[in-house]
């Protein structure tokens, strides 16, 4: 090297995207905020003050622990990037709207601060923690979780998701609402806070991709693949099912869209995407058929966030010029 060359020793390394843009983090959670408020609204509405006492818990929880974790740690605060709220608005919308309220401080805490923070914060977790924090709750409290009541004004009333009894006997009745009331959420469905209004998530998520939030490919072939594997598989016999149906029941919608595209926990890749999102459909219908529970995307997702680094290295393109 010529001695009047400088060595310049101050870059700074760090972890994925490299790419600089305009759009920042919180411009990227405020779509996402503005996508999930229809259905946040709608779900108010169905289930009153019951349903806005759960989302405003969980949001606070979220922010408050992000903030306190990071000034008793001496860290730049986060808490401005929005990603805590919206970590407590998909921790509440998985619960059913009757749950105690210290469940969302529960949940919170793990999605936060176990899941998050303790792995380095934003970008760094290798699961997403509003799902993780649902399955800390399916595990610790499944008695609190898994009973729902009807909308308002049928808040007395509890009983099955409509989900629960088309596996049941893949018919929809008025007692427990049809799929219409399903798609707009018009008060008269049981079921968690965000699985009420699956018309308003779908417009939520077409909105994400027009604003180039997400990317097409996990969300369609997680809902495809999904739906293809329910109608092969029938729980009457094979082509039996009736998948027109079951893929607006439940949180599939949701996930698809707000959880599983999630750019911490999702691969990087194109050819990834597509086997991420296959996985994750294939896994949530052999859970859906043959497993315990009526739902399946929250731990389809976990299990496929688990196997990122290696989807992301399999399909990683050739560098050019580079052999094999």
């Amino acid at each position: 090297m010529p001695q009047n060359d400088k060595v310049i020793s101050n870059y700074l390394i760090t972890s994925k995207p490299h790419m600089r843009a305009k759009i920042t983090t919180q411009r990227i959670m405020l779509d996402v905020i503005i996508a999930l408020l229809p259905a946040l609204l709608i779900a108010i509405l169905n289930f009153g003050i019951h349903g806005a006492s759960v989302i405003a818990v969980a949001v606070t929880s979220c922010v408050f622990f992000e903030w306190a974790y990071q000034k008793i740690m001496k860290k730049k605060s986060t808490v401005n990037d929005l990603s805590a709220v919206i970590t407590g608005i998909l921790i509440a919308f998985g619960v059913p709207a009757t749950v105690p309220l210290w469940t969302m401080v529960a949940a919170s805490f793990f999605a936060i601060i176990i899941v998050k923070q303790l792995f380095g914060g934003i970008g760094q977790n290798f699961v997403n923690p509003a799902l993780a924090a649902r399955a800390f709750l399916l595990a610790a409290y499944p008695a609190l979780v898994t009973i729902y009541d009807f909308g308002l004004p049928y808040d007395a009333v509890a009983g099955p998701t409509p989900l629960a009894v088309f596996v049941e006997a893949e018919l929809f009745t008025p007692t427990f609402g049809n799929i219409w009331d399903v798609l707009w959420g018009f008060g008269n469905t049981r079921g968690a806070i965000g699985e009420v209004a699956t018309i308003l998530v779908i417009l939520g998520g077409i909105y994400l991709l027009v604003r180039k939030v997400i990317n097409w490919r996990i969300p369609v072939f997680f809902i495809g693949t999904t739906a293809i594997m329910l109608f092969i598989f029938g729980r009457h016999g094979l082509f039996t099912g009736q998948p027109q149906y079951e893929i607006f029941l439940g949180a599939l919608m949701l996930a698809a869209f707000f959880m599983a595209t999630d750019y911490s926990t999702s691969p990087m890749t194109a050819m990834g995407q597509v086997v991420f999102g296959i996985g994750c459909g294939v896994i949530t219908a052999i859970i859906r058929l043959w497993g315990g529970f009526p739902e399946g995307v929250t731990y389809a997702i976990l299990l496929m966030n688990l196997l990122v680094p290696l989807i992301d290295k399999l399909t990683m393109p050739r560098v050019y010029g580079v052999a094999k």
